[in-house]
Order: structure tokens, then sequence, then C-alpha cells
């Protein structure tokens, strides 16, 4: 029988409620819809969207697609759904978005049918600062007209058992970060930008705007910058610099969160046939980091 939730203080009690889970891979399709990626064109501010009907769709964007919209009553107190396939059966799980890797052998076309097979790469407890730690990786290979265009792991990280919240950081100046990289994109994230963009991706974490539970429930001192998002801004940078080369392959990882209102920067630094990507904001040099391979 599974330790109680005040017991979970080593990987071994993480290990506990995982011993019987191993959910079975899962496949779905989406017919990739223009009105997305016109949606985040808007939120980003770009001219015009960023892909018509038939056009590759940017690296990453396909994060828009294959979205999961459980019943309402299905939400836990965090907003995320209480249930799921390839969610740990941990008590009170609190969830941060660790990393990941793409490789892209052609990019998914706007406008053509997709399909998904969805399944779990990994599972592994480690003690980190806070206490234990679970570290799931979801992997996922995307299909379109019987090719397999990419394949994607993400890495998350669940911490069980929710206890006084802890202080996360604080909110930086509204000042620029101080930076000579050569791709340069400054953005200042509104909780407005993170409504819509929660609302594209169907992300229901109430870090990204509820204020109150932020502080109270979670310790942080603003509404917290998508990771997701934070990748997408940094792949926005070889996309608008680099528009005759294709990103091959991705990999990156987000370190310290960032806070709406803060002022802060994509930067990227080319380097023949790569780039190193990272978010600078006036407090931290890398929130967050990407290493891009083009082809």
């Amino acid at each position: 029988m599974p330790p109680a939730p005040s017991d979970l203080s080593g990987t071994a009690a993480l290990d506990s409620y995982l011993e019987s889970w191993a959910p079975a891979p899962v496949g779905d399709e989406d017919p990739l819809h223009a009105g997305p990626v016109a949606a985040l064109s808007a939120v980003l501010d770009l001219p015009g969207s960023a892909a018509e009907a038939g056009d590759p769709i940017p690296p990453m964007w396909h994060w828009l697609y294959f979205l999961n919209w459980p019943a309402h009553g299905e939400l836990g107190v965090d907003g995320h759904p209480v249930h799921g396939r390839f969610l740990p059966p941990l008590p009170d799980r609190q969830r941060m978005w660790a990393g990941g890797r793409c490789q892209i052998t052609e990019p998914l076309r706007l406008g053509e049918p997709a399909e998904r097979v969805s399944s779990l790469r990994s599972v592994a407890s480690k003690h980190g600062r806070t206490g234990a730690l679970l570290f799931v990786t979801e992997r996922r290979e995307f299909r379109q007209g019987g090719r397999t265009c990419l394949v994607e792991e993400q890495d998350i990280v669940y911490r069980s058992g929710r206890g006084p919240a802890q202080r996360h950081g604080e909110i930086g100046d509204s000042d620029l970060p101080r930076t000579d990289s050569p791709w340069q994109l400054p953005l200042r994230p509104d909780p407005t930008l993170l409504f819509r963009f929660s609302a594209l991706t169907a992300n229901a974490h109430r870090i990204h705007y509820d204020a109150p539970y932020c502080l109270d429930d979670e310790g942080y001192p603003g509404l917290v910058v998508h990771g997701p998002l934070l990748v997408l801004l940094m792949l926005e940078l070889p996309r608008r610099h680099a528009p005759g080369k294709h990103v091959r392959s991705l990999s990156y990882r987000i370190r310290r969160p960032v806070f709406a209102g803060e002022c802060l920067s994509a930067c990227g630094t080319p380097a023949g046939g790569d780039a190193r990507l990272s978010i600078a904001t006036g407090r931290e040099a890398e929130h967050a980091t990407a290493e891009v391979t083009f082809g």
C-alpha cells in the first residue's frame, strides 16, 4: 500500500506509486486547420499569418494542435487534469515543464491531416534541492501522408504532496537585459498575452492567469510565463533572421521562471550549421536555453 502523502520524503516513496503504472501508447489525429497558426501569429504581433494552407508549420507550432479539453469537473485544484494517460498517479501533483528535444525530418504542413502517436519514454525519480522529484518523458511521433515528419520528447517534472508555498524568486525591474547577441527579440509579456496563449494551447494551469493562486499556493511572485512560449520565442529568432534555413533538430531546457511584467529578450548566436538560443532578463542571463541544428 502506498505511503500517506505526509511520508513522501524520498524517491522510494514516489516509486511506490508507480509500481503498476504502465500506460500504453495512444494515437490521435488533427486536420491542422489554419486558425490556430493565424491566432498565434496575432498574439506575437506578426504582420500576417506565419503559414497558409499547404505551407510548412514553423518549428514547434504543432503545440497548437492535438489538444485535449477535459470536462471542467475533471480538473484539479491547480487547473491541470486530475487523470490522464501520461499523468503519474501521484497525490497532490505539482507540475513543471523541464525541457525536451525534437528531430524534424520534414515539417508538418498546414491544412493536411496529421497523426500523432504518444507513448511513455521513461520515468525516473531523483532527489533535488526541494526534495523528491519525478521526471516523466513523453515521446510523440507525428506523421503526415504516411511519413514520419518529426519525433518529439517532452520532459516534465512532478513533485508530490503540497505543503506551505515556497518562494520562487522575485520579479525583476523593467529594464531590458544587456546582451550583445546578434539575434535579439525583446518582449514584455503581460497577463493578456499569457491568457491568450493559455487558450491557444488548452492550458488551464492557474500559475499563468490566477495571481493570488501563484502567490499563496505556488509561492511565485507573479504570473509565470509558459515554458512553451519561451521556446517559441527563441525559435522566432532563426525564423526571422535566417529564413532560408530549416530547423532539423532542437534541444531545449527551461531553467528558471520568467514572470509577467518582466522585460525579456530572446537571444541567439548562429555558428555555422547551428545556433545557440536563450531567454534573458535583467536578473538572469539564461532562463531558458536551446540548441538548434539547421539542415
